[in-house]
């Protein structure tokens, strides 16, 4: 049988093949310029999104195949596919992977896609930090996965909770790597959050009321608040952690007076947070789709925008209930408690809010609209089963068990996962400017959604029978194996649904149907006014908005298109090789941080100041778009 030896190598030569196989299709087919002008010296949001869901999709892959690896291990009792190490490896890059990897520049790249489009706006406010941003969550990512193939995965889970993931109990560079790569996509991150709050607030179109957003922008717009309250908070805890491995601190460490407590603080007042930081934009999407196929006005506009702000708040005072056991005394206990029962108040308005909205709707089941369906009573069980977890005498029932590791995934696959993918077919049209297959889109759904649940339905009961989290093995007899074997079939058929969905990619590319309207849904908001995929421009003349459902209406006639300019020369921002670049040194002053070699560092953070210096001395950053070749493009879309 396999062992984790040829795994690992295996693994490596795929890696080194693939990685072969990419510069020599390249190469063959003299795309390096294309890419290079194209793509990674862009500024334009739109390219920029379209990269983050792209890097979201491999990071998908790699984080599903460990999962698909930790369910082979768990399927039958006394396996020893894995050895303990490589399991706890595993579990640690899957858990990072997924949430700062996967989930949330999948979310950003939803926002790059959407938002300027949806208010009216030709690019970010901060074209150039958002390219900034995205290329220091590349090389964040390739840093973390670097570990898998020099010096070793971290291994002490994705909270790294001190001490164990301090030297004594962590030797080598594994933690390292978890704590420099989260750190450089913290940076972008928290640069995101400000782009896009500037951006909602100072560059809507004229008429666009703050309660007149699309509901995605909404959501968007209190997610930059809660990252930039949120991330300074991880930002900090990381340093200190990195601090006491690299130059011997002892923040963490009892014996020198340190307090491992503070580390479980800091990174939960960061971590519960970062779940809304994931799930409200979904929320976003599904307002969006729901409103689109039900052919109606969405229901309780502003019972849904007061329902994200009370999450926002409520998810920074509720962050003990994820160490009820650690002994706080009963009064912290029940105010932590009944705080985070609080939250399926604003959660349970929305999900009726959805109800009502397609309540006597005309409801087409494209593949959005079933992703968007699908998602409101998986994430209501993730939701119901977390009000069971606020419950502290019960948490310590359900605690670090099973039935944990089922309540998160039904909220960040049933909540997150369901909520990106119908984004991903509503948006795709808008961005690629042909449709995804249909019928293959279809199949993907099912196969995922079943099972999805096959596999964690099951986990709810091991959790009741006392199955532990990150227990790499089990002996026989005691009626786990049957629910975990079950499981594991479950975690496979959603991987037949992640590979369909990458075929339907493919098959669209090759057999493409294009979208020629730029309104391929009947859609509602400013993005569908657009030829699809939009001009590098946006907007040739800037939108009046007169309604919330502003192109809606004008569809309908019940409004009158109105401009706030004529045309004239647009001023865009240039592209740039500087943020890839100097993302690049980051990721090598962060290699260096890991395997503790100064020289380099120093030299690399020097080379990023001085990258840093230059940009503030560059004047010429701009262009003008001539108003010929804006009337060209138009033109060519029959728009004039």
């Amino acid at each position: 049988m396999w062992k984790e030896g040829p795994l690992i190598i295996g693994s490596d030569l795929a890696i080194l093949l693939t990685s072969i196989g990419v510069v020599a299709v390249v190469t063959y087919f003299k795309k390096w310029r294309y890419l290079w002008t194209e793509w990674l010296t862009t500024t334009d949001h739109k390219k920029i999104g379209i990269m983050y869901i792209i890097a979201a999709l491999l990071m998908l892959f790699r984080g599903g195949t460990d999962a698909l690896l930790m369910r082979t291990q768990l399927a039958l009792p006394n396996e020893h596919f894995l050895s303990a190490q490589h399991y706890d490896g595993i579990f640690t890059t899957h858990g990072t992977i997924m949430i700062l990897f996967m989930a949330m520049p999948f979310i950003i790249g939803l926002m790059n896609v959407a938002v300027p489009l949806q208010i009216g706006a030709r690019d970010v406010a901060f074209p150039y930090l958002n390219a900034i941003s995205f290329w220091l969550f590349f090389f964040a990512a390739m840093l973390f996965n670097l570990s898998f193939v020099i010096g070793g995965s971290p291994v002490a889970g994705w909270t790294s909770y001190a001490p164990l993931a301090g030297l004594q109990f962590s030797p080598g560079p594994g933690e390292n790597y978890y704590l420099i790569a989260l750190q450089m996509t913290g940076i972008g991150t928290i640069a995101t959050g400000v782009n896009f709050l500037v951006t909602i607030l100072k560059m809507r179109a004229p008429g666009m009321k703050l309660m007149r957003m699309p509901m995605f922008t909404w959501s968007v717009l209190i997610t930059s608040l809660i990252i930039l309250f949120a991330f300074p908070v991880l930002a900090v805890a990381l340093a200190m952690l990195t601090i006491d491995r690299l130059f011997g601190a002892h923040f963490f460490t009892v014996a020198a007076g340190g307090m491992p407590m503070q580390w479980v603080n800091l990174f939960w007042i960061w971590g519960h947070p970062e779940v809304y930081i994931v799930i409200l934009p979904a929320f976003g999407v599904l307002s969006e789709v729901v409103a689109t196929f039900s052919s109606k006005r969405l229901f309780g506009y502003g019972a849904m925008v007061a329902s994200m702000v009370a999450i926002s708040v409520l998810s920074f005072v509720v962050w003990v209930h994820h160490f009820f056991t650690m002994g706080a005394g009963p009064g912290v206990n029940a105010f932590f408690g009944i705080a985070t029962m609080a939250i399926a108040i604003p959660t349970g308005v929305k999900v009726f809010n959805w109800l009502l909205t397609m309540y006597k709707g005309r409801i087409r089941l494209t593949v959005p609209m079933l992703w968007a369906t699908a998602f409101i009573p998986n994430f209501l069980i993730g939701g119901l089963t977390g009000v069971m977890l606020a419950i502290a005498p019960a948490d310590y029932q359900y605690h670090n068990s099973y039935f944990l590791v089922s309540h998160f995934h039904y909220t960040l696959i049933g909540g997150t996962v369901f909520g990106v993918m119908s984004g991903l077919f509503y948006w795709w049209p808008k961005m690629f400017g042909t449709h995804l297959n249909e019928r293959i889109g279809k199949h993907a759904f099912w196969w995922f959604m079943i099972g999805f649940n096959v596999c964690f339905l099951p986990q709810y009961l091991l959790g009741f029978e006392g199955m532990t989290r990150r227990m790499y093995t089990y002996p026989a007899g005691l009626g786990w194996g049957p629910w975990n074997f079950i499981s594991t079939i479950g975690a496979f058929m959603q991987g037949v649904g992640f590979l369909l969905i990458v075929w339907n990619v493919v098959y669209s590319l090759r057999h493409p149907e294009r979208d020629l309207t730029g309104d391929p849904w009947n859609g509602r908001t400013l993005e569908w006014s657009l030829p699809s995929p939009a001009p590098e421009y946006n907007f040739a003349r800037i939108p009046v908005v007169h309604d919330r459902d502003e192109f809606w209406e004008i569809k309908k006639g019940r409004v009158e298109a109105e401009y706030a300019e004529e045309l004239k020369p647009i001023h865009m921002p240039n592209s740039s090789g500087r943020p890839f670049i100097l993302s690049f040194i980051f990721f090598v002053a962060g290699f260096a941080l890991v395997f503790e070699i100064y020289w380099l560092a120093i030299a690399a953070l020097a080379g990023i100041l001085l990258m840093l210096l230059r940009r503030s001395f560059e004047f010429d950053y701009y262009h003008h778009i001539p108003v010929e070749e804006v009337k060209e493009t138009e033109a060519a879309w029959g728009r004039l």
